[in-house]
């Protein structure tokens, strides 16, 4: 084969995901479902939690979307901050399935508690800049989520943790917020309002106004003297503990370098995902982090692809204008050939309408069926036609991400009738990740 003629097939035909090998490789300790907001990351993260149990793994699905999907779809009343077993998992050769909801302040909550004496830990639990900081600064949930995600590691009760990463529009903001916050929490600023704290007392209230009353005046301007107030109590209380959540976010980072990691991007077949798709794997790409390939989520398919949309289109419109598409298969070609049998060979047909008696009425009801069955006909042409279509629109879709990353492997997931609220349907979309076949097969 040409080399041209490897590549054009690869790019029809990339390398499929083995989902399945995937979970059942030992090896695999995590798996990272990542993407856009909105593409069914949660719902892949539980079916892939489903599946893995029910073939023996022990596993844990940490997931921090809001909308608490993941816990109506397991039959649990609600997720929280601790992993609960998942009852009726068909669970084989000690399989187990536990799931959690990240509570970002309560993880932040057991930090402090965990590294700290009891009297410190209350002060800083209850420092208002500590509450806010806690309950909503920018980058504390996906800082959260991987101090969780070391926390769940460490612990070693499960050999298999699935991430469901958080709904983000700035890609992968989970690998970048635990590096800033860690940085923030461990950068100058900090170091700045630590000074006056190690120095102590009225003296260091008196160096904090003579060696940088300037500064302090413009933070003063811009937080408040209340707040500045409470950064400092909350930054003297932190002293002992800042270094740690620099190095806590670095080993987190290179966890997810590590062999035993998998990261999966998750996608619908629409432009707008898919760009943010290959964002996704450019970047894995940048950081070294390992991809295991992509996962392309309700997918439309048909049981009559041979019937293209153009054809259909033709037919629908040639039966609304009361033509035929083949007089020598239509249904008017059959009515001739009726007639023409009745007329010539009364042996074939020996009793006409005129000879039985028949209600003229009959006919026009025949006539009236024929037109209902007709517009009935037309109208699902008219919607096979929109069917293909979209499915053409999703292949073009498809092959874009393709020409542009052959190498990554594809799971397709057939779109499902409704969504998925239990585990049955998590087992359904289970089956599909395993069973997809790669765009453009």
């Amino acid at each position: 084969m040409s080399e041209a003629g490897t590549t054009e097939a690869t790019m029809d035909a990339p390398p499929r995901l083995d989902v399945d090998r995937l979970l059942d490789d030992r090896q695999t300790r995590i798996i990272v479902c990542c993407g856009a907001g909105g593409v069914g990351k949660t719902t892949t993260a539980a079916a892939l939690g489903v599946r893995a149990a029910e073939r023996g793994r022990k596993v844990v699905v940490l997931t921090i979307d809001p909308a608490r999907r993941l816990a109506q779809s397991m039959g649990i009343d609600s997720l929280d901050n601790t992993p609960r077993r998942v009852p009726g998992v068909r669970a084989a050769d000690g399989g187990e399935l536990h799931a959690m909801m990240l509570d970002m302040k309560r993880t932040f909550d057991e930090i402090v508690e965990g590294h700290s004496d009891p009297e410190r830990a209350q002060a800083i639990l209850a420092n208002p800049f500590y509450q806010s900081l806690s309950a909503g600064f920018a980058g504390t949930q996906e800082y959260m989520a991987m101090e969780k995600l070391g926390q769940l590691r460490a612990r070693d009760d499960w050999d298999l943790i699935v991430v469901d990463t958080p709904p983000s529009r700035s890609a992968l903001d989970f690998l970048d917020a635990p590096g800033r916050l860690g940085s923030f929490l461990d950068g100058k600023f900090i170091r700045v309002l630590m000074a006056p704290a190690k120095v102590g007392g009225r003296a260091g209230m008196k160096f904090l106004n003579v060696g940088m009353s300037m500064m302090t005046g413009t933070l003063s301007k811009l937080m408040g003297a209340s707040l500045l107030k409470d950064v400092q109590t909350f930054v003297a209380a932190m002293d002992t503990m800042f270094g740690g959540f620099r190095t806590r976010a670095d080993a987190t980072f290179q966890l997810l370098q590590a062999p035993g990691t998998a990261f999966l991007v998750v996608s619908a077949p629409e432009p707008d995902a898919l760009r943010e798709a290959a964002y996704f794997v450019e970047r894995l790409a940048a950081e070294r982090m390992p991809l295991a390939g992509l996962v392309l989520n309700r997918v439309h398919g048909s049981g009559a692809e041979q019937l293209s949309a153009e054809r259909a289109l033709a037919a629908a419109e040639n039966l609304e204008e009361g033509g035929i598409v083949d007089q020598e298969s239509g249904k008017a070609g059959l009515r001739d050939s009726t007639e023409t049998a009745t007329e010539t060979d009364p042996d074939t047909h020996p009793r006409t309408e005129r000879e039985t008696g028949a209600d003229p009425v009959d006919t026009g009801a025949d006539a009236g069926t024929d037109a209902d069955v007709d517009v009935i006909t037309a109208g699902l042409l008219r919607l096979h036609a929109e069917c293909m279509q979209v499915i053409a629109r999703e292949q073009r879709t498809r092959d874009r991400f393709t020409s542009l990353h052959p190498e990554v492997a594809v799971a397709q997931v057939a779109a499902l009738p409704g969504d998925v609220h239990d585990l049955a349907g998590l087992r359904a979309i289970g089956e599909r990740l395993a069973t997809g076949v790669p765009a453009g097969a």
